[in-house]
């Protein structure tokens, strides 16, 4: 069964956003990343750019916040 989450992160400027999405189980920080990183960056996600890809964990989280300033901040289930 599809279950609503929200993802609330800060955006480059700081500012607390959300972005709502149906998943069975929550999602991990590395998927939410994932979904995220293509709405918020749609060229950057056509590149190839995550050099980390199996040198760390969580790459496009880490990614996101080192290279965008974004911070996934918690993953939610709606009620």
């Amino acid at each position: 069964m599809m279950k609503q989450w929200v993802i609330s992160y800060l955006d480059k400027d700081g500012v607390q956003q959300r972005h709502d999405i149906d998943s069975p189980e929550r999602p991990s920080e590395e998927v939410a990343a994932r979904l995220l990183r293509p709405i918020l960056f749609p060229v950057t996600d056509e590149l190839d750019l995550n050099d980390l890809e199996g040198r760390t964990e969580e790459p496009t989280v880490k990614t996101l916040k080192d290279h965008n300033s974004v911070q996934i901040i918690s993953i939610t289930e709606v009620i």
